[in-house]
């Protein structure tokens, strides 16, 4: 059974806040899929998710490498941006099931792209922008299995 919580965020610092809460609380071997159109505010989540393991420097979308690998927090966090991968076998050669299956946090952006090879207990994050609440507001969607 899955629970989902809708969270209302009015600007980028609540979202990055959110994501912040995120990594204070993430543990080892959670993987999260992260889902939403150009410009919601993806990286900016994933900035807050890095703060909260404690990673200090710069965190930006992998966009051309596909896996950005941060060691230096309180867990190994592993960024991946799959919007430009043309094939699932692209993946399998950087060695995805490491990333997935090791001891740090994952975070998959455009995860819809790779859905097949998700794992089971994938938490979703999806943001949508509702442009009739305002420029900033974003609807943020956490689904994840109940333990």
């Amino acid at each position: 059974m899955k629970s989902i919580e809708r969270i209302e965020s009015n600007s980028a610092n609540e979202t990055f806040a959110l994501g912040e809460s995120i990594g204070k609380n993430a543990r080892p071997g959670e993987v999260y899929a992260l889902i939403g159109d150009l410009g919601v505010g993806k990286t900016v989540l994933i900035q807050g998710v890095a703060k909260g393991l404690g990673i200090d420097g710069p965190v930006n979308s992998p966009t051309f490498t596909i896996v950005q690998v941060y060691e230096e927090g309180r867990l190994p966090f592993y960024h991946f941006d799959v919007y430009r991968i043309g094939d699932i076998e692209e993946m399998d050669e950087i060695g995805y099931e490491e990333y997935f299956y090791g001891d740090g946090v994952c975070f998959v952006e455009w995860a819809n792209l790779v859905e097949e090879i998700m794992p089971k207990n994938t938490v979703t994050i999806t943001i949508s922008k509702v442009l009739e609440k305002g420029f900033d507001y974003r609807e943020i969607t956490i689904e994840k299995e109940q333990e």
